[in-house]
């Protein structure tokens, strides 16, 4: 019996050393994918599970969203202008099996087709639209490296552009194209402004002509306005129509007296004769 407890003790550690071994605890985040003989099982979890010692291998894989920085690619837009563009990429697995299976290093092969799509849209893109037109830039590059990384089991999410850098002769360039732009517009504003005063102006011209009155009530209410600033000059505008009568008169009175010396004139010579 003293001969068989060593064996019996060393074949109950055995066992607790294996049953320890062959327990793995996956968290809710994560799947095992299970290796056996070197073919693929499937992915198990998330909790509890027991794998067969030595024959069986597990990868644990992390389906959390990855936040994924792209350094700043160099590169010439399709109007010439060279820029520096960094983004972000936000990418998860949604197939374990796939992204353990399919590529080596799936972060690192996401890394690499992110900054190459990078380069190559702003390479087809023009200047004023990586400025202004992000969203569409945005969705182009999700949509790039989305299918190529689809056979991984990759599903790139989001990406975002962060920082547009421009080297300082093209900022000062647009800065002075940005300027002419804002005077050109202070300029058509302030034409449409006069041309909208003259139309007004030429309506209250054709109501004040229609109705005798109102050129009255104008003048009276210029007389008040003058009145509550507290001036001591009084003005007491004259009708224009009023000096045109006397102006009239005294034209028709030169004419006449014109008329008369001719006639004179022509009376005396007559004598003479």
């Amino acid at each position: 019996m003293n001969i068989f407890l060593p064996i019996i003790c060393a074949v109950a550690v055995g066992l607790v050393v294996l049953l320890i071994a062959s327990i793995r605890v996956v968290q809710e985040y994560e799947r095992g994918v299970i290796f056996r003989l070197g073919r693929v099982m499937g992915a198990k979890g998330p909790g509890l599970f027991f794998i067969v010692p030595i024959i069986d291998r597990m990868v644990k894989v992390d389906l959390r969203t990855v936040t994924l920085d792209v350094p700043a690619q160099e590169a010439i837009t399709g109007d010439n202008v060279t820029v520096k563009v960094n983004a972000v990429v936000y990418f998860r697995v949604i197939d374990p099996v796939m992204a353990i299976v399919q590529v080596e290093d799936y972060r690192r092969a996401t890394w690499q087709i992110a900054q190459t799509s990078l380069r190559n849209v702003i390479g087809q893109s023009m200047m004023d639209q990586i400025l202004q037109d992000r969203e569409q830039i945005n969705d182009t590059l999700q949509h790039i490296i989305d299918e190529s990384t689809e056979p991984w089991g990759i599903k790139v999410s989001i990406v975002e552009i962060k920082d547009v850098e421009l080297n300082s002769t093209m900022v000062r360039a647009m800065a002075r194209q940005a300027e002419a732009e804002r005077e050109r517009r202070a300029k058509i504003i302030q034409a449409e402004g006069d041309f909208q005063a003259a139309q007004k102006l030429s309506e209250a011209a054709r109501i004040m002509n229609t109705e005798p009155g109102a050129m009255t009530l104008r003048y009276l209410q210029t007389l008040v306005e003058i009145g509550v600033e507290q001036n001591t000059t009084t003005i007491f505008p004259i009708p224009i129509d009023i000096i045109s009568e006397f102006l009239n008169v005294r034209r028709g009175s030169a004419d006449r007296d014109n008329s008369s010396s001719k006639l004179d004139a022509t009376t005396g010579d007559t004598a003479v004769s």
